[in-house]
Parts: structure tokens; C-alpha cells; sequence
């Protein structure tokens, strides 16, 4: 029997500070079988990336319209939307890359860790063009929108967690 023994400093407001000990067994942990693992992936909603590079273009372009409205100006209107195209353009090679079918796991990571670099790379890009390519750049506008669109991805995970139920399986 296989048992690690780890310690862990616990506060609590009324005693001061404690150390408490807790085990955790081998004999705790059970792995699924095939049919528990197949009913647990029904249960929990796959989240498509095309889903939310469609959403975070969606808010871009709210994003857009609102600094527009705002401003009534042309290049800070310009500036949001190319905002948001340096954060959907490169999110959605990401998301291409990524719904490819992979071999194997190692497969699988080196595809995630090529398509976020050239998300990256992409996204650098796109702000270094945006300077010749915008006339009157105004970067608050193109960073407060790509801040924005970032965000959505977090909001769409939240959104999935929210939607699931906890059961013992």
C-alpha cells in the first residue's frame, strides 16, 4: 500500500495558525471504466473554439460600434475594429489548427504549442502593421477592444462551467 503523508498549514481566525496532517490513499482514487468515462463526456458540454471565435468577433464589433457611437470618430472606430481583427484573426488559426485530428498526445501538444506561437506571432504582426495600415492609430481604443475580445474566452468557460452539474459517477 502506497501512502503519501502531506502537511498543511491551516488558518484559522479564532486559534491563530495550526499545522494539520492529512493521508491520501492509493485506495481513494478509483479510475473510470469505459462506459463511467463515456457518461461523464455526455454529461459535460464540449465547448467549440469556433463558438468562441465567433463570439469574440460578435463583441469586436460591438466593441467597435460603441466607440464609434462614443466618438463619432472614424480612426477610433478604425482602431477598435482592427482590435478586434488582432485578436479574432490569429484566434481563429489557433482554432483551425487545433480541431485537426491528432495521432497521438505527443502529437497533439506540439500541434497546441505550434498554433499558440503562431497565434502569437500572428498577433505581434498585426500590431506592428497596424500602424501603417490605420491612419490616426488610436492604441487605447485598439488595446481597450482587444482586452475585451481577449476576455470573451474566459467568459465562455465560466458560462460552460456554470452549465454543468456535479454527480458522483
Amino acid at each position: 500500500m502506497n501512502q503519501i503523508t502531506n502537511q498543511v498549514v491551516a488558518y484559522d481566525s479564532k486559534e491563530g495558525s495550526r499545522n494539520q496532517d492529512y493521508e491520501v490513499s492509493d485506495e481513494d482514487f478509483k479510475p473510470l471504466s469505459h462506459d463511467e468515462a463515456e457518461a461523464l463526456r455526455r454529461q459535460l458540454p464540449q465547448l467549440s473554439p469556433w463558438r468562441v471565435v465567433m463570439v469574440q468577433a460578435v463583441v469586436g464589433l460591438v466593441c467597435t460600434g460603441v466607440a464609434w457611437a462614443v466618438m463619432r470618430s472614424e480612426s477610433i472606430a478604425m482602431s477598435a475594429l482592427f482590435g478586434a481583427v488582432a485578436v479574432v484573426g490569429p484566434q481563429a488559426v489557433l482554432a483551425r489548427g487545433m480541431t485537426k485530428p491528432r495521432g497521438n498526445a505527443g502529437a497533439a501538444m506540439f500541434g497546441f504549442l505550434f498554433w499558440e506561437m503562431a497565434k502569437i506571432g500572428l498577433t505581434v504582426a498585426l500590431l506592428v502593421a497596424a500602424v501603417r495600415i490605420v491612419p490616426n492609430l488610436s492604441w487605447p481604443a485598439l488595446l481597450v477592444t482587444m482586452v475585451v475580445c481577449m476576455k470573451v474566452s474566459w467568459l465562455a468557460l465560466l458560462m460552460r462551467r456554470s452549465g454543468t452539474t456535479k454527480t458522483n459517477v
